[in-house]
């Protein structure tokens, strides 16, 4: 069971903000799923009109239709709206470029990777190089003379940049190739010059900036490099995850200046190790920097108060006057909002906050840092002590936590003493015990984070962050747990309440999102690809103390069964593993034994699954039967798997042979499988020589 990696291929900090994979296929579906078809020819044909104020306005259209709405998305990318905007942004007018930027922009946000990967594949990285040293240039005149420089000027200016920034940064994220361009841009410099300068800068820009710092950072060693080698850098960042210097006190009490901070101590994690002379080589990240900003900010959301806000606002909104269609003489302009579209634009940036925050936290709480390719061997050491650190950190929240749960204690903190991993001296990380709390509460879907197709979303973009905030909190639980298994404690294990609080925590969560397959139902699934990673661990943390109950094994079964995914098949698979071995459940324990026997192959007929979670199953068979003095070892005497099992053995090494070493994970797949028929072959034999 690894560790939640950060996916190389494809990048994910930015999923789409109003899916669309519930929509039919094709122009015609598209066509008749949009209540705005009639309008779309009209700014098509208005985008290369000869006058410069329809071309404008076809820009702001785009902007304006888009709006929540994938059908009419789909219906513009089918008629080439990319193509044609990428086309207005070398317009001859400035205010037509400002306009096609923030269309592009808000294209990007809205419709995901396969917008963005159509914007690389059309070379928009070619004008956009060019804003930027514009950018930078007429910045540098307004820090220089903010008196001789008009608000709308800067406003539109500052706008700009936000726009062609924020563009950027999803694009990085498409795919390496759009990544690997972007470093040649070397936008580091640039991206810091705003962070510099946040005081005097408007708080959206400045947090526009950070974020695409931030993805550019994540595991791309050129914009790494340009970050450690410049010491000022680093120090402007640990002053804004330290929340200095933010500007006037409006600015601080906005919510953006919390995501901000997030963003730029997300930034310090990405380019460890810090190396030397800066300060910041001697701080321990994590510990002083990391830990205490992001607790707060998952704890400072209720997700059924957003939820029921989200909500509130939306029917308020079908009650008032709708905007009167597009028209040439009453443009709206492109950053027209209602007071509702600002508060839900809100609550969905909260969201998104904690999201992030999340997103950071399950790199922190995994067992052993990624690979670096080029670091010195004495900074993988730290790197391995920092990991250390960790997985310390995690045993003693988690033991703080139980002993709350069992006598509702609160633990005095004393940040001077050195932490240890007996449970009478793990107050000095009390300061950790509000993790686990927290991370369930965000696991809890509300009304409207997985609506049912026949009921599409009131309002997508909440949808779309509440169920990336929800598989988020399953991510960081996953690491949590895995950490705990790596190191097991029996001050945790041997507290079968605090597991059955999180067992059973779980569990309502998948009840309430349900086994709902099909179009639009995708996040459904992922929620329930991590939960059953978040569930094995939990299971192997406190083995045995579980008792199976019969609903949950025949939903395991089945999703084992309905699985396309060999690694979620795995999950289920450990998990019923660590089920079938509580001493008491003999039932449960032949239903799962039975079951597990079934997906092994054997003489007549090859096994019904992949090859990895048939080696799993074979692996839990041996490891569930190894002590036949437990009251369910009666189930392999009664039910003859001695020989079941020694039948299934030629043929599970013939499967195992199969395996194509060349291929990614072959070879370790490969070497795990002749270890468990080696394995088998040793526990046919043990259980023979028994002469039970």
């Amino acid at each position: 069971m690894g560790k939640s990696q950060k996916k190389k291929v494809m990048r994910r900090h930015n999923p789409m903000r109003v899916p669309d994979s519930h929509l039919p296929k094709g122009l015609a579906s598209a066509s008749k799923s949009s209540s705005r078809s009639n309008e779309i020819l009209p700014i098509i044909q208005k985008l290369e009109s000869a006058d410069g104020a329809e071309r404008k306005w076809a820009c702001v259209a785009v902007s304006n239709l888009i709006q929540n709405d994938p059908s009419t998305r789909r219906l513009l990318q089918g008629k080439n709206v990319v193509g044609a905007l990428i086309t207005r942004l070398t317009d001859s007018e400035e205010e037509v470029v400002v306009e096609a930027v923030g269309a592009l922009r808000n294209l990007c946000i809205d419709g995901g990777y396969d917008i963005c990967a159509e914007m690389y594949n059309k070379s928009i990285l070619t004008p956009l190089k060019t804003f930027i040293p514009k950018i930078s240039n007429t910045l540098s005149q307004f820090l220089a003379e903010p008196k001789n420089s008009p608000d709308s000027a800067r406003r539109i200016v500052y706008d700009f940049a936000d726009n062609v920034i924020t563009t950027l940064w999803c694009l990085s994220e498409t795919s390496n190739k759009a990544l690997n361009a972007i470093n040649e841009i070397h936008l580091v410099p640039f991206l810091m010059s705003f962070l510099a300068a946040r005081d005097k800068l408007p708080l959206a820009t400045v947090t526009a900036a950070a974020q695409c710092l931030y993805v550019l950072t994540d595991d791309n060693h050129p914009s790494i490099t340009d970050v450690r080698t410049d010491g000022s850098y680093i120090s402007c960042l640990l002053s804004i995850a330290h929340q200095e210097d933010i500007g006037t006190p409006e600015k601080k009490d906005d919510p953006k200046s919390v995501t901000l901070a997030v963003l730029a101590a997300g930034t310090i994690r990405n380019v460890l190790p810090i190396p030397p002379p800066s300060a910041a080589s001697f701080l321990d990240i994590d510990k002083d920097v990391v830990l205490p900003l992001l607790l707060p900010v998952i704890s400072s959301i209720s997700l059924p108060d957003t939820s029921n806000a989200v909500q509130q606002l939306i029917q308020r909104q079908a009650s008032e006057p709708q905007m009167e269609n597009l028209s040439l003489n009453h443009a709206p302009k492109s950053d027209h909002k209602t007071a509702i579209e600002v508060e839900l634009e809100l609550l969905e940036s909260k969201l998104r906050t904690v999201q992030l925050a999340l997103e950071i936290l399950t790199g922190t709480c995994a067992t052993l840092p990624d690979p670096e390719p080029d670091l010195p061997v004495n900074q993988e050491d730290e790197d391995d002590e920092g990991a250390c650190f960790i997985l310390i950190t995690i045993e003693l929240m988690l033991i703080v936590w139980c002993l709350e749960i069992d006598a509702g204690d609160n633990v005095d903190v004393d940040m001077n003493t050195e932490p240890e991993t007996t449970v009478t001296e793990s107050s000095s990380l009390s300061f950790l015990t509000s993790l686990v709390s927290p991370l369930l509460a965000l696991v809890q879907p509300t009304a409207l984070s997985f609506p049912p197709l026949a009921s599409p979303s009131i309002h997508p973009p909440t949808t779309s962050a509440l169920s990336a905030v929800h598989i988020s909190a399953l991510e960081c639980l996953n690491n949590v747990f895995l950490s705990l298994t790596a190191s097991p404690n029996p001050a945790i294990s041997s507290d079968v309440n605090s597991g059955l609080t999180v067992w059973n925590g779980i569990w309502s969560a998948l009840s309430l999102v349900g086994t709902q397959t099909g179009l639009g139902q995708e996040r459904r699934q992922e929620m329930w690809e991590v939960a059953a990673g978040v569930l094995w661990g939990i299971g192997r943390v406190w083995k045995g103390n579980l008792i199976p109950d019969g609903e949950q094994v025949n939903v395991l079964i089945h999703q084992c069964n309905a699985a396309d995914d060999p690694r979620l098949q795995v999950k289920c698979i450990g998990t019923l593993e660590c089920l079938a071995q509580a001493p008491s459940a003999v039932e449960a324990n032949q239903v799962i034994s039975n079951y597990l026997l079934s997906l092994l192959p054997n003489p007549n007929s090859p096994s019904t699954i992949a090859t990895e979670p048939m080696i799993q199953a074979a692996s839990a068979l041996i490891d569930i039967y190894s002590d036949e003095t437990l009251p369910y070892d009666t189930n392999f005497r009664q039910g003859n798997y001695l020989e079941k099992l020694a039948a299934c053995l030629q043929p599970i090494k013939n499967t195992v042979k199969t395996i194509d070493r060349r291929k990614e994970g072959g070879k370790e797949l490969r070497r795990r499988g002749d270890e468990v028929c080696e394995n088998l072959g040793d526990f046919i034999q043990y259980r023979r020589d028994l002469r039970l």
